[in-house]
């Protein structure tokens, strides 16, 4: 009987893919390579069985089995097709995140001559080249040389039609829309183990006559031990001007041996700077009743959802370390979800010093290399303990006992491509497929989360009080329409902030200061007209970036508008684009502006940002924070990366300027974010023993997210949020979705967006409350039109039907699933 499997590709199509098995047979999530439309793409076997499919079609043959046992296993699978199912996702599109090894498949083009392309061959010999084309003649000759080339059928790789040809990529895709060529895409396996090479030195070797450069590079060798990394050798000998040839010299001469070994990683840290690490702390009473409860519920066995809501400073951090501790004294392994890569630093570096060598580390930014090293350790089970942002909620661990995600609040879990999933709510799903404890830690949990807890369906363990006693903050709001009526000028920052600041300052304490805008200044404005400069590409306005100067500067972005959407960036123009006048205006202050404000303000000041633009990589973060914690910057300004989970006992003060704008914007969770990032903000004061205080100011006094947030009341808020949630029947007490509708032609756009819209008319959905469409919030973005429709039911199994029908009616009417988002459990609606 012939085998057959079943194939999930990352394609947007909500189905799987039948494939004959042609000589080894795969298993149940392994990698095959299988040909599909044209290409050889990479996909995880979902099944094998030998049911033959109906349709009368060619089944093509699995090209390659990748794994020889299942990559993916069972548990994980199951989370998958979870995933899928909860998240309307296509089920290969989800496998392909769960697994970061890309570096072990190489993609390459190949192309091969068309009908078309031997028929134009064939009349430019018999009557030569018509040259009406808008290609340049010498373009067009190289077309010709190409033809020829590919003329006896075989294909051809990119790289040797480039040698042969002259021909580029712009060249020879053009070719293949004119269909003279056909493109293939071709993927094999490739090694990605990190290696790098290491001179040694041979000891038993008969020294001959050697010249000077020869006898440095020995003694060089010599004096560490006779094993030095070739690249570390080569930087010492440029230096001391050998050259690097004299090296291969000394290799053929048998004096030297170079071999290849495993690079080693670099988790990175941040140093204690004097303080204690996590595991170092002695427990007080309210963190060793939450270890308690945690650690009875790991021995107890099964699923447990815990969350602790632990305010700022009460030490959540040493009750993560301590239940893990726990779990790998069980024999089981344990992950710890952080929101943003920004927090990995510093913890890593604890993670290091309390478990060693147990610890693997994935995120983004790792190379591909990286993270098929790390991914690859986990499943070995050579790594116990596991740190990571959102993917991290699928590194392959073995006998998962303990999951915990840190600020399970933060809304950089949510995943903001297909599968649009949010690592939380995996991460709770992941501990039950394991049997595993769950623990969601915040100062200011999700009103989803805090819900579940009052419904019994997690556990709540409570922390009011910070470690050592220590005083929360105090919380002064300044009135900036006030600050206006009294000064007659808008100011970035307040009189009172500024003498608060200098206070600080000569105490020889620290000092951060919240400004969640990036750039110098967020819109630039005609004064004769009003025409705002916007993004080519996105329906925003452009950010206004001033030149970098000074050799410190991290990023040197130059004299630039940039859209913080799509990336594009422009120079600056003198005039209007739209009246051409000369009187453009600069409105919004960003981190930048702040920065050089505060250089005026404080010249004698150690200033430091921290942003987008000065953090680029995990090593930018890592020499920020070492430089803060260190105590050389002592006046720190920055976006939100500055108000998650840093612990500076230094800093006795913390200022915010323009968090409340956000309270404008169209989205119904702007009350609870204002709230959230006031309060973990203000957690940054006083964690030390001097107490601290928090200045805010606002245009918003009076609002409700602002009053509690300087009352420290979390409870209250929450109070007070969920009437409103109730009354307009939102999360939690709703289940919502968010269906966007896009293309790059804006009456295609509009045009699906109606049709759609007339099915739900239709459709008569009574447990389902349908608004839109309407245009999105950002209507257009990086050049594609949105029109979106939110969604909103009782019961999560009803939207889910709504949302796979809708889906059907949209193939009917070949509206493509690329051009529908669908956002279940949105955390943005712009």
């Amino acid at each position: 009987m012939a085998l057959f499997c079943d194939v999930a590709l990352p394609v947007p199509l909500d189905q799987t893919f039948t494939y004959a098995v042609n000589g080894v047979v795969p298993v149940v999530g392994a990698r095959v390579l299988v040909p599909f439309s044209g290409q050889r793409l990479m996909g995880v076997v979902v099944r094998v069985h030998e049911d033959a499919p109906v349709e009368e079609f060619e089944i093509k043959p699995v090209q390659q089995v990748l794994d020889d046992a299942a990559l993916l296993p069972e548990e994980l699978m199951k989370l998958a097709g979870w995933i899928a199912q909860y998240y309307v996702a296509p089920l290969g599109e989800v496998l392909r995140g769960m697994l970061p090894l890309a570096a072990e498949v190489k993609r390459h083009f190949s192309y091969r001559i068309a009908e078309q392309g031997r028929k134009v061959l064939y009349e430019g010999a018999m009557k030569g080249s018509s040259r009406r084309s808008k290609l340049s003649v010498e373009e067009q000759d190289r077309e010709y040389s190409v033809l020829n080339y590919l003329e006896g059928g075989e294909a051809a790789k990119m790289s040797a039609l480039r040698s042969a040809t002259g021909a580029n990529k712009g060249l020879l895709e053009g070719m293949v829309r004119k269909k003279w060529l056909l493109r293939e895409v071709i993927a094999e396996e490739r090694d990605a183990r990190r290696l790098e090479k290491v001179a040694v030195l041979v000891a038993e070797a008969r020294l001959p006559k050697l010249n000077e450069n020869q006898t440095a590079i020995l003694a060089e060798l010599a004096a560490v031990g006779g094993r030095m990394r070739v690249r570390d050798l080569r930087l010492s000998l440029t230096r001391a001007g050998v050259p690097e040839s004299t090296l291969g010299t000394l290799v053929k001469r048998g004096l030297v041996v170079v071999e290849e070994v495993a690079e080693e990683f670099h988790l990175g840290g941040v140093g204690a700077h004097g303080k204690k690490h996590a595991h170092e702390h002695a427990l007080n009473e309210a963190q060793m009743e939450a270890l308690g409860t945690i650690a009875a519920a790991m021995e107890r066995g099964g699923f447990r959802p815990h969350l602790l809501y632990g305010i700022t400073g009460s030490g959540k951090t040493s009750v993560y370390f301590a239940a893990m501790q726990r779990a790998l004294d069980a024999g089981k392994s344990a992950l710890l979800l952080v929101p943003e890569i920004g927090l990995t630093p510093a913890m890593a570096g604890q993670m290091v010093a309390a478990f060693g060598g147990e610890v693997a580390l994935l995120h983004s930014q790792l190379t591909p290399d990286e993270r098929a090293e790390q991914w690859h350790r986990i499943r070995r089970g050579e790594a116990r303990i596991v740190v990571g942002t959102r993917s991290a909620v699928f590194a392959p661990m073995v006998d998962l006992g303990l999951v915990i995600v840190d600020e399970e609040h933060d809304s950089s879990y949510k995943q903001e491509e297909t599968p649009r999933y949010h690592g939380r709510d995996v991460a709770v799903m992941r501990a039950k497929f394991n049997e595993a404890v769950v623990v969601l830690g915040s100062a200011t949990p999700s009103l989803e989360s805090w819900s579940n807890a009052e419904k019994g369906r997690y556990a709540r363990v409570e922390m009011r009080a910070r470690v050592a006693d220590r005083p929360m903050p105090l919380v002064e709001l300044v009135d900036m329409r006030e600050e206006f009526r009294e000064t007659g000028q808008e100011q970035i920052f307040s009189r009172r902030l500024i003498e608060e600041t200098q206070a600080t300052l000569d105490r020889g304490e620290q000092v951060i200061l919240l400004l969640n805008r990036r750039g110098y200044s967020s819109t630039v404005l005609c004064r004769s007209c009003g025409e705002k400069i916007e993004c080519e590409n996105c329906a925003v306005s452009m950010t206004y970036h001033k030149p970098v100067s000074g050799n410190d500067a991290i990023a040197q972005p130059g004299q630039r508008l940039e859209c913080h959407y799509c990336g594009s960036r422009r120079s600056v123009p003198k005039a209007c684009p739209k009246c051409e006048s000369e009187h453009l205006y600069f409105l919004g202050a960003g981190s930048q502006q702040g920065e050089e404000r505060l250089q005026e303000l404080f010249p004698t000041a150690r200033i430091g940002r921290m942003d987008r633009d000065t953090v680029r990589g995990r090593s930018d973060m890592e020499r920020l924070l070492a430089r803060l914690h260190g105590g050389e910057i002592n006046l720190l300004v920055g976006t939100q990366m500055i108000a998650k989970g840093h612990d500076i006992h230094g800093v006795t003060l913390v200022g915010v300027i323009g968090a409340d704008f956000a309270l404008g914007l169209p989205d119904f969770r702007a009350a609870e974010r204002v709230f959230q990032l006031l309060t973990q903000v203000s957690g940054r004061a006083g964690r030390g023993d001097l107490i601290g205080k928090v200045l805010v100011q606002t245009y918003h006094p009076e609002h409700y997210a602002i009053q509690f947030a300087a009352k420290h009341d979390y409870p209250g808020f929450v109070a007070k949020e969920m009437q409103y949630r109730r009354w307009m029947h939102y999360p939690p007490f709703a289940v919502l979705a968010n269906v966007v509708i896009q293309s790059e032609k804006l009456e295609e756009a509009t045009a699906w967006a109606g049709t759609l819209g007339r099915w739900f008319q239709k459709a008569r959905l009574d447990k389902v409350r349908v608004l839109g469409p309407a245009a999105a919030p950002i209507v257009k973005l990086k050049r594609i039109y949105r029109f979106h429709f939110v969604l909103k039911a009782e019961r999560r199994q009803t939207l889910g039907e709504t949302l796979r029908a809708m889906l059907a009616y949209a193939e009917t009417q070949e509206i493509a699933r690329r051009n529908l988002v669908v956002d279940v459990d949105a955390v943005h609606l712009m």
